[in-house]
């Protein structure tokens, strides 16, 4: 899963990625970047 890292200004492969719930009910991926080590976390669509 591909997400944007807002400290890199790039998109990267996301590191140990796993799915999540938001509390509006939607689902997310929150993974780690994995140059830096920053959190990253992308919105899926429905």
């Amino acid at each position: 899963m591909e997400a944007y890292c807002v400290k890199c200004k790039a998109k990267r492969e996301m590191k140990d990625a796993k799915q999540v719930k938001m509390k509006n009910g939607r689902s997310a991926m929150k993974g780690r970047c994995p140059t830096c080590g920053t959190g990253l976390y992308r919105i899926m669509s429905s």
